[in-house]
């Protein structure tokens, strides 16, 4: 039995709120895999609008979203670019070498989570030399660990992928944290992107799925895709009315994440002996020596409060379910701890 009642461990861990289930329980469902379920249709055709692009195409998970996108740019033998600690190279099973045939072509990130352009522009191989995979894609991620990578650099990442011929993806699991941070609409912020990964079970407190968006012929062939790996969904709409009740309703809220995590991380900073990153959104990052962090984790669980990180590396993520006096709570124990 979960003993945590403090949870910051990610902003996956969330419930569905009273009117999240109620709507699941009203929605109107049919067969997904036959294209009649009426309500992940619904989804669809929205996330679709408001993210300025021709298709969409609901998933189970983030992780099956961004592998989608990979193989519907790439055929067997092909690579994508993307930073040495994405997601979608790092955390994601390296699905896309083993089932997709895709092969991975990491860059280093900056201090600030990106890329450098111009490691990005000397790693692309073009089509002509049979000893390398050919680049078809580049994949950024946004946020990435809680930072928010800028506009303009996402723009000008899109200027190399169009002057090479090549799709640019995005794995934007928590893409509504950027754009409520950065302050601009969704659609602004996908402009330059191809393809475009949506978490709705993240921040936006959904229990299940992702939604994958962008150009039609992309999206089809992400469909078929869906359907080869076993994604194929039968009476889906219950899942779906949740992500469209998310999209409605727990979008503006994620700047009460935002604040909670700054508050948190006011807190955390009063003490010299914890290294606390500021947080641009709702992941927060803490340094201690390895030791003491690890008692501390230790601590913190053993009283309630959950999060993850192992050798004096802390992650904290706030979320709906996280309180202010759930703040002050940890904070309050933080406090004991180190006096």
């Amino acid at each position: 039995m979960n003993s945590i009642r403090h949870d910051f461990r990610s902003d996956t861990v969330t419930k569905p709120s009273a009117g999240m289930r109620a709507a699941m329980t009203a929605a109107e469902v049919g067969d997904d895999v036959f294209g009649d379920d009426p309500t992940v249709n619904l989804l669809e055709q929205k996330m679709a609008g408001l993210v300025g692009k021709e298709a969409a195409v609901f998933v189970p998970s983030g992780t099956q979203s961004n592998l989608l996108a990979l193989m519907s740019h790439c055929e067997r033998g092909d690579e994508f670019i993307a930073g040495q600690n994405a997601h979608l190279y790092k955390y994601e099973g390296g699905g896309a070498a083993v089932l997709g045939s895709i092969q991975p072509q990491p860059i280093a990130h900056r201090p600030d989570g990106t890329m450098d352009p111009k490691d990005i522009e000397a790693a692309i191989k073009a089509p002509g030399d049979s000893h390398f995979a050919i680049t078809r894609v580049i994949a950024l991620e946004n946020t990435f660990g809680g930072r928010v990578l800028p506009l303009d650099y996402m723009h000008e990442v899109g200027a190399i992928a169009r002057k090479h011929g090549l799709g640019l993806h995005l794995d934007g699991a928590r893409a509504f944290n950027a754009v409520v941070r950065l302050g601009v609409g969704i659609s602004e912020f996908a402009q330059p992107f191809d393809t475009v990964s949506i978490c709705l079970s993240k921040g936006l407190g959904a229990p299940v799925g992702s939604v994958l968006v962008g150009h039609r012929h992309l999206i089809d062939k992400a469909r078929r895709y869906r359907k080869m790996l076993g994604g194929g969904m039968r009476q889906a709409g219950i899942l779906a009315a949740a992500g469209i009740y998310a999209i409605e309703n727990n979008v503006g809220r994620l700047a009460d994440d935002h604040r909670r995590a700054k508050l948190l991380a006011d807190g955390l900073m009063q003490h010299k002996v914890l290294k606390v990153t500021a947080p641009d959104t709702n992941i927060l990052w803490v340094e201690a020596e390895p030791e003491l962090g690890e008692r501390l984790g230790d601590y913190l669980r053993d009283n309630g409060v959950g999060i993850t990180g192992r050798y004096g590396q802390q992650r904290w993520v706030t979320h709906l379910d996280v309180s202010d006096e759930d703040i002050e709570r940890a904070l309050d124990l933080v406090d004991r701890f180190l006096a």
